[in-house]
């Protein structure tokens, strides 16, 4: 084929990832599923990014009460964001499983199960948080002026935390029945309307309103909602033909989906929890180490989550092929996905190697500072365990895929609680390395954990997983 002749195929199979067409991802060539599902996957996580950045710049100019609430408010909402991820993890691999199979009928039964299940458990947050919304703001620290100007903003989070959590699980539905584009339209819709209406509504632009940080909280709500909206039509009209939810709880599918979802949202509670207790040790080398550490984990994490969309590819077709009886095929799309990824983690490895300066030059413009000392030192030791991260999070998604959600959380226990955080700490103890010592700690703990992901993945005890 010539190169003109290429580059239109090329063309032509990213328009097909983006408009969300129908695809048997059970046969074919691996390579061209593994674009198909990862295209709309990094789009949608790179949407997510922008989106905090976005978010977070509009509130900061409201002040540091704002700003504190913002970020205590989301410390405790992180229960529905983890709960959301859980559960989400849980439905694409039931979809996905009965998708493999051909059941559309059981696919969409699974889906209607996850959803009704996720209305009853955000019931169990969400109304707490809204009647003691000022009392949870206090327990966390908050100054009494912060609360009597944020309480409002907390509390209307609170109580629109269905549609946080909907967001999230409805599109590992649409992950798991293959339509990825789907889920990231989904989002972008919702962050695009939430965006656009932020500046509006807090500041009171034209004819809206000026109402502060609430705005903020309402302009995520109805972003957020529309986004639900947009979804909920998509079931109804899509391959999965969801036209209602259940009357009663089918408890087989009940059962199977939380024996996936709990340990899925430990495996987000582990690895949160150990990040906020290395920050807590940076923190006690002074106030410039903090502000650097937590500059550079910002643009890293800007480059992992791309990383992340390519590998939610692996937890889809680990999935489908499982279904279709195919586990050898779940098998290679794992180590095609895992491909990928490595070389693009590697391509972001050495671009930090080469290039860090001027990244952190556009956040931290004193290149004289210790801020921006601490801030280099942390974003090359930690992208050095890029490509063994990149190789982790593709197995771990395999993992969850099948069903086999159990195993990725005992691996993030032992690799992020019995070495990463004693690591640190050992380090933080002896006085060796200073800060340093912390920020090594974690590519140690990536690496352990894509080494022994892979030994685990290769005994191949996942492909028996029953969903």
């Amino acid at each position: 084929m010539s190169a003109k002749g290429k580059q239109a195929g090329a063309w032509q199979l990213i328009l097909s990832s983006l408009r969300g067409e129908e695809h048997d991802f059970t046969e074919g060539s691996i390579h061209r599923a593994v674009i198909l599902l990862a295209i709309p996957m990094i789009l949608e996580m790179m949407m997510e990014s922008v989106f905090a950045v976005v978010d977070i710049f509009f509130v900061n100019r409201l002040g540091p009460d704002a700003t504190s609430v913002v970020g205590l408010t989301e410390s405790v909402i992180t229960l529905v964001y983890s709960m959301g991820i859980g559960l989400s993890a849980a439905a694409t691999a039931m979809v996905a499983r009965r998708t493999g199979e051909k059941n559309r009928a059981a696919a969409a039964e699974a889906g209607k199960q996850a959803v009704f299940i996720g209305i009853l458990v955000t019931l169990l947050v969400s109304v707490p948080g809204v009647l003691f919304s000022r009392t949870i703001l206090s327990w966390m620290g908050a100054e009494p002026q912060a609360i009597d100007n944020g309480v409002g903003y907390t509390r209307t989070l609170f109580g629109s935390s269905l549609f946080i959590l909907l967001l999230f699980l409805i599109n590992g539905i649409f992950r798991g029945a293959g339509n990825a584009a789907i889920a990231m339209k989904s989002l972008w819709l919702a962050n695009i309307i939430n965006i656009i209406l932020d500046p509006l509504l807090i500041f009171g632009y034209g004819p809206f309103p000026e109402l502060g940080l609430q705005g903020a909280a309402i302009a995520t709500t109805i972003g957020r909602a529309t986004g639900v909206v947009y979804q909920l039509y998509h079931l109804r009209k899509g391959q999965l033909h969801i036209r209602y939810l259940p009357i009663r709880m089918q408890w087989p599918i009940v059962k199977g989906l939380l024996a996936i979802a709990w340990p899925a949202t430990f495996q987000f509670i582990i690895a949160s929890a150990s990040w906020i207790i290395l920050a807590a040790m940076v923190a006690t080398f002074g106030s410039e180490a903090s502000a650097g550490y937590q500059t550079a984990i910002r643009i890293l994490i800007f480059f992992i989550l791309p990383a992340w969309g390519l590998s939610n590819a692996a937890a889809t077709l680990v999935g489908q092929n499982l279904g279709a009886g195919s586990p050898q095929r779940a098998e290679k799309s794992v180590v095609v996905t895992a491909t990928y990824n490595v070389i693009f983690m590697a391509v972001v490895t050495v671009f930090f190697l080469l290039f860090s300066p001027p990244v952190i030059r556009f956040f931290i413009p004193d290149t004289g500072s210790d801020q921006f000392s601490y801030a280099l030192d942390a974003l090359q030791i930690v992208s050095a365990g890029y490509i063994f991260y990149g190789i982790g999070m593709v197995v771990t998604q395999a993992f969850n895929g099948a069903g086999d959600s159990r195993t990725p959380t005992v691996i993030n226990f032992v690799c992020f609680w019995l070495l990463q955080v004693p690591l640190a700490w050992y380090f933080l103890q002896k006085g060796w390395f200073g800060v340093h010592g912390v920020f090594a700690a974690i590519p140690v703990a990536e690496t352990l954990i894509a080494v022994i992901s892979l030994i685990l993945f290769r005994r191949g005890k996942w492909k028996a997983t029953a969903v």
